[in-house]
């Protein structure tokens, strides 16, 4: 049976990666109260352990899982390595004697335990001791309940506070001020302020190696020129050609040799692949990573829609996708100036087109809405489970590169 993950990315006070809340499913079925939560929950555990591979899906960073109660019970949780799990506590488990039992175990074995959905409730207040992490929803939560939290929080100073669907950077800061700790949302990929920007020269660069490595014919010549004037992108493209990502018989001893080594094509995604580090300068590395796993999957959903002619323009649509984030600056003027096909600029400034739907479908999946993934699939008549997985490769396929380019 197929069994999938969305990811949700958990950063912290500076907007470094801190862990990924995991979303699991095996069928659209399981959203569904009919289906027993029990066996769901061992059904993470069962592909976690065998299947997908914690470290590689949690990137080595910490894995946030949902347990319900009678999973804590069951000693669940005990399957799992301590070091890179957080044990979500559901907002449906009741503090019983048991649970409370349960819980207090955990802690003593080390095991980082944390509160979903957190509204004060003082029959939780001998556990706050043991517990790591709470989280809050911003969109529930009302104000006199968010004064409750923040009085825990003085009480309890060992304790972390996350803050759940935090949409704008504008919430970013507020609960930041509150003395929040971890954020979850899609705060980091919005713009911040919306401002003119200056692209700097060594963008610039980028931009012109962009220009040309989308021509129909490379100018081998030009494209060394524009790599040998930056000593920065030309390091990065020697580390990059001799990265172990690739089979190469000979060391690389030149700028040139490494732009034909890489040939057009690999040459043309690398140059995408800087513009996304470029751009995303100061910016989380999750949010990187992101443009580079939106890129591939946009490329991977044409061609499994038989769109292979446009598969390369949604690469780099997918790619640029996230622009107006890692530049602080509005979409449209940005993309207006940039030297792209038509079918691309409609996609990213009128989400216009074939590739804006595969930029839709990515955005959907990100936030693990199952419901809404099943009717863009029939919509789209493609295979959900196929789509799904070309995700997952692409989620893969970023992870891999990345290291490499920053």
């Amino acid at each position: 049976m197929a069994f999938f993950t969305a990811r949700q990315p958990i950063l912290d006070l500076n907007r470094n990666l801190y862990g990924y809340e995991l979303l699991f499913r095996n069928s659209l079925e399981n959203v569904f109260p009919e289906v027993d939560p029990e066996q769901a929950t061992s059904k993470i555990i069962e592909n976690l352990q065998f299947n997908l591979g914690l470290t590689k899906v949690s990137a080595g960073k910490f894995a946030f899982i949902n347990f319900t109660e009678q999973a804590l019970l069951n000693g669940y949780p005990k399957l799992l390595p301590k070091e890179q799990v957080v044990i979500e506590v559901l907002e449906t488990v009741n503090p019983t004697k048991e649970v409370m039992a349960c819980l207090k175990e955990l802690a003593e074995q080390n095991y980082q335990l944390a509160l979903d959905d957190f509204i004060h409730n003082p029959a939780w207040e001998e556990f706050y001791q043991h517990c790591h992490i709470i989280k809050i929803d911003c969109k529930e939560i009302s104000q006199n309940e968010l004064n409750q939290v923040v009085l825990v929080k003085r009480r309890y100073p060992h304790l972390k506070f996350l803050a759940e669907k935090v949409e704008n950077y504008e919430e970013f800061k507020r609960y930041a001020s509150l003395g929040f700790d971890l954020f979850q949302g899609f705060f980091f990929s919005k713009p911040e302020v919306i401002s003119n920007v200056s692209i700097s020269s060594s963008n610039a660069q980028l931009t012109s190696l962009l220009n040309e490595v989308n021509q129909p014919e490379l100018n081998l010549n030009e494209v060394t020129t524009i790599f040998e004037t930056d000593v920065s992108l030309s390091f990065k493209l020697l580390r990059y050609a001799q990265s172990p990502l690739f089979a190469r018989a000979k060391k690389i001893d030149s700028i040139k040799q490494a732009v034909v080594t890489l040939g057009q094509n690999e040459l043309k995604r690398f140059v995408m692949f800087l513009v996304a580090v470029s751009f995303g300068e100061n910016k989380p590395t999750e949010l990187v990573k992101l443009s580079l796993q939106r890129a591939k999957f946009c490329e991977q959903l044409s061609m499994l829609k038989g769109k292979d002619d446009v598969s390369q323009g949604a690469f780099l649509a997918g790619m640029l996708s996230l622009i107006d984030a890692m530049l602080d600056s509005d979409i449209t003027s940005l993309i207006s100036n940039m030297p792209l096909a038509d079918n691309i600029k409609h996609a990213l400034i009128k989400s216009e087109g074939w590739i804006a739907d595969s930029i839709k479908v990515c955005k959907i999946i990100e936030r693990g809405d199952w419901v809404k993934i099943e009717k863009t699939s029939n919509l789209l008549k493609i295979d959900m489970q196929a789509m799904l997985e070309k995700y997952n490769e692409a989620e893969n396929w970023a992870e891999e590169r990345i290291s490499f380019l920053l």
